[in-house]
């Protein structure tokens, strides 16, 4: 059930987006203008889920009605204020102006940037291209692909690739700016292990120097790890045409449009993560809040007892090292494997999602995350119109692995604990 409503409430908010502001001839100007109210829907959840039945320990539990209507509508509120004053200026100045000599830092100017005249040369806005697949030939900063595809069909687009990645070995990066991974890397690579045992002195000394490389490679790898590279497919294999036909089945908005919910995407990803974590943490900590109650009361665990502070924030902790380290694999796997992604869309899914696990988690009730997010993912890639926009081979292999989950986790758990109970013990 989760995932359907979680496919219902993302496809209702890509519907919204889409009917306010892909539908319009102009959609850049709609979707700077109206990006205040989406913030103030995004910020509203977030607050809701913190306030409404919140921490005991903060006295949120016995807050009353109009209190958390007061908390969550001020906070929603004041940060689509905020949002009107300083960052629809910015954007302003960046996808409709396009300014190019705009930096980050200069959003704090606010409503000064309506007055900052635009530069001669600007012929098209400077931002990234949120194309999942792009042709050989298209710019990192191109403007509207909409415009650039409109007039040509489908099936006439140009070949399959994917996108051209600087590489530090070429020299395009900064070496002053060049991420710790890589030099992670090239440090392995110009230290390999001589001939002989691992305990000689010279392979000691190389062993040495290996050691905290091969730390931050095995730390950092995810952090710069291609996502999308990953999941379109490798062009001539069958997934790689079982992707080509997917996205090319799903509509493409302008990068400005797409730009500016970059910025809402951050948000809803924010939202999402309290959501995912706070349901996650209060699944795993359950049976180690018991194991630690009994063993340092000599009591049993009771409804009553108050899980310590210190154990969610070494869960927070794990969950966070767990996505830095690992959590590339995950993302490979999910996301662009199911349907095309893009800011717009990607922040549907992620409010989806983290609306569903808000409600069920209100209510006590059973949820997955990752249910609720594949469902999203579906619930948006369907509203393109057509099955095809959706990889349901993917989704069938995810089907398949939770329903497998059960049944294995339940057996290799009744193996552990059959060992345990029949071990010798000399007690």
């Amino acid at each position: 059930m989760a995932p359907v409503i979680s496919s219902g409430f993302a496809a209702a908010i890509f519907m919204l987006i889409t009917v306010v502001v892909h539908m319009r001839n102009k959609p850049v100007p709609w979707a700077v203008y109206s990006s205040p109210f989406f913030f103030l829907i995004t910020s509203t959840v977030c607050t809701l889920s913190i306030v409404y039945k919140g921490s005991p320990d903060l006295g949120l539990d016995k807050k009353p009605a109009w209190y958390v209507a007061a908390v969550t509508m001020g906070t929603g509120c004041g940060v689509a204020l905020l949002s009107a004053i300083f960052f629809v200026p910015f954007v302003h100045a960046k996808v409709i102006k396009k300014d190019h000599r705009v930096k980050r830092r200069m959003f704090l100017m606010g409503p000064v940037l309506f007055k900052r005249p635009a530069p001669a040369d600007a012929d098209r806005a400077t931002v990234p291209n949120y194309a999942v697949v792009q042709d050989w030939h298209d710019e990192t900063c191109a403007g509207s692909p909409k415009s650039n595809e409109s007039s040509q069909p489908l099936q006439q687009k140009e070949p399959w690739c994917h996108r051209d990645v600087p590489s530090v070995a070429q020299g395009t990066c900064d070496p002053q700016r060049e991420p710790a991974s890589h030099k992670a890397m090239r440090t392995l690579r110009d230290n390999p292990m001589g001939p002989g045992q691992i305990y000689e002195l010279h392979n000691t000394k190389i062993l040495v120097k290996r050691i905290p490389a091969m730390i931050v490679c095995g730390a950092l790898y995810g952090l710069h790890y291609d996502i999308h590279a990953a999941q379109t497919g490798i062009a001539g294999t069958p997934e790689g045409r079982r992707m080509q036909r997917v996205y090319a089945n799903a509509e493409k908005y302008p990068n400005e449009v797409e730009h500016t919910y970059s910025f809402v995407q951050i948000l809803t990803a924010c939202t999402a993560s309290f959501a995912h974590g706070a349901n996650d943490i209060g699944d795993s900590v359950e049976p180690w809040a018991v194991i630690y109650s009994a063993w340092s009361t000599g009591k049993a665990a009771t409804s009553e007892t108050r899980v310590p502070v210190w154990q969610l924030a070494v869960l927070s902790a794990t969950i966070s090292l767990g996505l830095i380290t690992y959590g590339y694999n995950i993302m490979k796997v999910m996301g662009n494997k199911i349907t095309y992604h893009s800011p717009s869309r990607g922040s549907s899914m992620e409010m989806g999602a983290a609306m569903t696990v808000l409600f069920f988690s209100q209510f006590s009730l059973p949820v997955s995350t990752s249910m609720c997010i594949t469902g999203a993912t579906v619930g948006v890639g369907l509203w393109n119109g057509t099955l095809k926009a959706v990889n349901f081979q993917r989704v069938g292999l995810l089907l398949l692995s939770w329903i497998a989950t059960i049944p294995i986790a339940g057996t290799l758990g009744g193996l552990l604990m059959g060992l345990f109970i029949k071990a010798p013990h000399f007690v």
